[in-house]
């Protein structure tokens, strides 16, 4: 029996993984459990699930929670008591589920405590990915990509001779203005922004689909991950989200791994690799039902962000990491109002025009960038409006 810790487990992908859990409770068992300050769905949880260790990561929020609840759970709080947990000898395996750079110091505190990953953050490897992946290698830790399209291009890949490696192609289901023009972006709402054709997600990552930016952090989590440069790394429009990606290899082949838009499927393959387990719950590809396939060139002008993030990872250096810490805060201030969805990627453009980019960055490096970018995008915000 597996034991793992779901960092983020009220979230999407959290919950998601919970369901796999509850599936197969003679493979996993969850001791670790954390939220950022949804102390209501955690409380339930720790009754569910009876975790040796949680976290609320809040910690006024934390303090409501161990004050009314009765459970043993070891209670842990705020970021350094995050990253102390994860470091708890009875957790073998991290699920990591948070969203956004927060991410960062608990997955290098797993990695450095000997855990293997089942990665579902793709910010903290944008920010950091060279230092996590070095550390990953000397621990000869296993990092496990959940998201779908990760996933996808890991199990092609996988026992291939990576010099055999002409492409990979990301595919993108276009998110929810794949057919809205240009003009319609300048007054779009917050609410139509938030409607996604295909996945239940968080409202941050909804709105990076809107703008391809969640695409673009993808490819920079791609080569990472793969050890790919960016121009072999192709994005495709696929807006029917069956085909989750594909490895194009120099003899003309090409795999692709399918399987129906259920983020249970990616999860429940890196807790279980290398064995495969029955599907019980997220169904399976009617070809007779689907009729067709289809596939559409990403438009670079009506969705700038995608061009952004392929800038900064020709760049490299801290450019990523700016890129990632100014697309945070304009998606947070678009998603409170405070910031129009055409003026993300103009938020985006100017805070990396004026960052002085630093090449083989430290973790130091990395941090003083984010905070940095941070900052200069609340001030190019505030000049805006």
């Amino acid at each position: 029996m597996r034991r793992i810790a779901v960092l983020g487990s009220t979230g999407s992908i959290g919950k998601s993984t919970l369901d796999v859990v509850r599936n197969f409770p003679d493979k996993f068992r969850v001791v670790g459990l954390s939220t950022n300050s949804n102390i209501e769905l955690l409380d339930k949880q720790i009754k569910e699930f009876r975790p040796l260790f949680a976290c609320v990561t809040d910690m006024a929020a934390g303090k409501r929670l161990r004050a009314c609840s009765g459970s043993n759970t070891r209670f842990f709080a705020g970021e350094e008591g995050l990253q102390e947990m994860v470091q708890e000898r009875e957790i073998e395996k991290v699920v990591l589920a948070i969203s956004g750079s927060c991410a960062l110091m608990p997955l290098l505190k797993a990695i450095e405590s000997n855990k293997d990953i089942a990665l579902a953050n793709k910010e903290a490897l944008v920010m950091a990915g060279p230092i996590i992946m070095n550390e990953a290698r000397k621990k000869k830790i296993k990092i496990i990509p959940v998201d779908s399209e990760q996933s996808a291009i890991w199990q092609c890949l996988d026992a291939e001779d990576r010099a055999e490696l002409k492409n990979i192609h990301l595919t993108a289901s276009g998110g929810p203005l794949r057919q809205s023009g240009k003009k319609a972006f300048k007054n779009i709402s917050i609410g139509s922004v938030l409607r996604h054709p295909r996945w239940k997600m968080g409202r941050k990552i909804t709105v990076d689909s809107a703008t391809l930016m969640n695409k673009g952090l993808e490819v920079l989590e791609a080569m990472f991950l793969f050890n790919v440069p960016s121009d072999k790394i192709k994005v495709v429009i696929h807006p029917e989200a069956i085909i989750h990606s594909m490895v194009e290899f120099i003899d003309g082949v090409i795999l692709a791994q399918l399987s129906v838009a259920d983020m249970r499927i990616p999860i429940q393959y890196a807790l279980s690799y290398p064995e495969r387990l029955s599907n019980k719950t997220a169904g399976t590809v009617d070809f007779y039902k689907l009729g067709r396939l289809n596939f559409e060139r990403p438009n670079f002008k009506r969705f700038p962000c995608l061009g952004l993030a392929y800038r900064a990872a020709q760049e490299l250096g801290t450019m990523p990491c700016v890129l990632n810490a100014a697309n945070e805060v304009s998606v947070a201030e678009f998603l409170k109002g405070r910031l129009d969805f055409v003026s993300i990627p103009k938020v985006i453009e100017k805070v990396l025009g004026r960052h002085h980019n630093i090449n083989r960055p430290r973790l130091s490096d990395v941090l003083g960038a984010d905070s940095w970018a941070r900052e200069e995008s609340c001030r190019v915000i505030a000049s805006l409006n």
